[in-house]
């Protein structure tokens, strides 16, 4: 198996497709003429959007993200994470952790997308050698 998508529950599909363009850099891949799902190019896996009226319509009841209490993340590689993390901040992401060093040796930042979700600014992990 391979992971394909990964969808966030959103109530406007397009506006979130417009503030992961500016915030992100991100292109968009596709929107249906619905307004009800689209999907960013971002690689082999895609960053997808449903609408919560297609979701309950489907039989589902989605949940409220909430950056202060999440359940996941999504994140975003980048050399720069302070221009990407200010970049961000510009298009309307609330933050919520500034970029910093880790002990590990990567760099970190989070903020909140206009939906709630939490999405994590990083720079490459830097993984010890095998042997």
């Amino acid at each position: 198996m391979i992971l394909r998508y990964t969808i966030f529950y959103v109530a406007d599909v397009a506006a979130t497709l417009d503030f992961y363009e500016r915030a992100f850099d991100l292109q968009r891949a596709f929107l249906h003429d619905s307004g009800d799902y689209g999907e960013l190019a971002t690689g082999e896996t895609k960053l997808a959007f449903s609408s919560l009226t297609l979701m309950r319509q489907l039989g589902k009841s989605p949940g409220t993200p909430d950056a202060a209490a999440p359940v996941f993340e999504v994140a975003f590689e980048t050399t720069d994470v302070r221009a990407a993390y200010d970049r961000a901040v510009a298009a309307g992401a609330a933050p919520v952790q500034p970029p910093r060093d880790e002990p590990w040796g990567q760099t970190t930042s989070y903020v909140s997308d206009p939906n709630g979700y939490l999405v994590e600014i990083c720079s490459v992990v830097q993984l010890p050698n095998a042997g």
